[in-house]
C-alpha cells in the first residue's frame, strides 16, 4: 500500500520532515517513503489528505500492573509530608505491594487495560512495563504474566522488565542479604529461562538499593544474557548512573541529580537518558535533570510518563511531551524524538522509532500540520488512526 498526501515526520535527522511525502508500505514494513512525486509505483494507493505521520509513540518506562490505589497520599504530599516519609510509615510502594499480591491475575489484567488504553488512544504502539510491586517469587512472576498477556488483548507491543529491586519487602525488612539471594540467585535465572523478563530494572537509592548491591544484581542479570536500566540519581547522587553505564546499560531513568562524572559515563557508554517529569511534577521537585549537559554530551534523551500508582500516575503520553517542554526544557522536536527514536533505543529494539525503510510500519497519523503541535497543548488529542506492523489498528485514514 502506498499512502500518499502526508506530512512525514521521520525523526531520522531531527524531525526528519518531508512535506507532501508517501509511504510505501509492504508486508508490515517501510519499503520506501519520500516526496509523492518520487514514489514508487504500488498496487494500492490511499490518499490521506495531508495529515501527519509519525512513528508509532512508544512510552519506554511504566509501572502499568499493580492493584489498589495510592491518592490519599497525593493528599499527603500535599500538607507536607514527604514521600520518603510515607514510605519509612509503610506507604509508598510497600502499600502497592500489598495490594498487588492480594489481587488476582483477572483483576490485574483488567485494571491494567484501563490505563494502557489511555496511551494507546495516544498513539503508542509499544510499552515497556516494570513488575517490582510483589517482591516475592508468585507476586513478581504475575505480574510479569499480566504484563505479556496484554498484547494478546491489545494491538500493542509490550516489553518487560523485573524490578526485583525497587524495594525491601516487609518480611525481608531486617535481612537485606537474604532478599539479595533471592533476586539475583532464584528470580533473575528463572524468569530469564521462562522468558518472562526482558530487562533487568533496578532502584538505586538511598531509600532503596545502594551502588554496591545494585551492581550485584546487574552482575546476575548479565550472567543470563539480560540487558539492564537502572532507576537512577532521583532523590540524591549516589553514583548508580556512573555505575550502570560500566555495565553497558540501556538506559539510566529520572537523573535530576546526575553530576558531570555521571553525564560523561552514560555518554561514553551509550546509553540512554529516560527523562520522567510526571514524578517531577507528581513529586514537586526542585532540581531538574542536567539537560544542558545531557545536549553537550550528544546523549540520546528519551522521555516516559512513568505511569504509576504513587509518584507519577501519569496516563497520556502527550501531556508529558508537554511536560517535559515545559518543566526541563526540551523542545518540541526533542521531545517526539524522546517517544520515539530514543525510546526505542532506551528498549534495546532497533526496528521501530523511525519512518524509515526496513523498519516496522509503526505509523501514528494526526490531524495537524506541525510536529510541534503535538507537544503543544494539554488535554488535546489530534490523533487520528494508528498502524501497527502494516495493519490499521485504532481508526482510519
Amino acid at each position: 500500500m502506498l499512502l500518499t498526501n502526508l506530512t512525514a515526520a521521520t525523526m531520522r535527522d531531527g524531525y526528519g520532515l518531508i512535506p507532501d511525502a508517501a509511504v510505501l508500505v509492504e508486508h508490515g514494513r517501510i519499503a520506501w517513503v519520500g516526496p509523492r512525486r518520487e514514489a514508487p509505483k504500488a498496487e494500492q494507493e490511499h490518499d490521506c489528505e495531508g495529515l501527519l505521520a509519525t512513528p508509532g509513540l512508544i512510552d519506554c518506562h511504566t509501572h502499568l500492573v499493580y492493584g489498589g490505589s495510592r491518592a490519599h497520599e497525593f493528599e499527603q504530599r500535599l500538607t507536607g509530608v514527604s514521600y520518603a516519609e510515607i514510605a519509612a510509615a509503610g506507604g509508598g510502594i510497600a502499600s502497592t505491594v500489598r495490594a498487588t499480591r492480594d489481587a488476582s491475575e483477572r483483576d490485574l489484567t483488567a485494571s491494567a487495560l484501563r490505563r494502557l488504553d489511555c496511551l494507546l488512544a495516544e498513539g503508542v504502539t509499544t510499552v515497556e512495563i516494570k513488575s517490582g510491586y510483589g517482591l516475592d517469587r508468585d507476586t513478581e512472576h504475575k505480574m510479569l504474566r499480566v504484563a505479556r498477556s496484554l498484547a494478546s488483548w491489545r494491538a500493542v507491543d509490550v516489553v518487560t522488565s523485573y524490578l526485583g529491586a525497587h524495594a525491601l519487602p516487609p518480611e525481608h525488612k531486617n535481612d537485606r542479604e537474604a532478599y539479595l539471594a533471592l533476586v539475583i540467585d532464584e528470580m533473575i535465572p528463572a524468569l530469564a529461562s521462562e522468558g518472562l523478563a526482558d530487562a533487568v530494572d533496578a532502584f538505586c537509592e538511598g531509600i532503596a538499593f545502594t551502588v554496591e548491591e545494585t551492581a550485584r544484581v546487574f552482575a546476575a542479570a548479565k550472567a543470563q544474557g539480560l540487558p539492564v536500566k537502572l532507576h537512577a540519581e532521583q532523590l540524591s547522587n549516589l553514583g548508580g548512573a556512573k555505575m550502570a553505564a560500566g555495565f553497558g546499560a540501556l538506559s539510566v531513568d529520572h537523573i535530576e541529580y546526575l553530576d558531570a562524572e555521571g553525564v560523561d559515563a552514560i555518554a561514553a557508554s551509550g546509553t540512554v537518558a529516560v527523562l520522567l517529569p510526571g514524578a517531577f511534577y507528581y513529586l514537586r521537585e526542585k532540581q531538574a535533570p542536567p539537560v544542558a549537559a545531557l545536549r553537550r554530551a550528544g546523549v540520546p534523551i528519551a522521555v516516559a510518563t512513568d505511569l504509576n500508582p504513587g509518584s507519577s500516575p501519569v496516563h497520556s503520553i502527550l501531556s508529558t511531551m508537554n511536560m517535559a517542554c515545559v518543566l526541563f526544557g526540551l523542545t518540541p522536536e526533542e521531545a517526539l524524538k524522546g517517544v520515539t527514536a530514543n525510546a526505542a533505543r532506551a528498549l534495546g529494539l532497533t526496528d521501530r522509532g523511525m519512518i524509515a525503510p526496513g523498519l516496522r510500519a509503526d505509523i501514528a497519523f494526526w490531524e495537524t500540520e506541525r510536529p510541534g503541535d503535538l507537544a503543544y497543548p494539554l488535554g488535546f488529542n489530534s490523533l487520528k488512526a494508528v498502524m501497527r506492523g502494516g495493519e490499521m489498528v485504532r481508526g482510519a485514514v
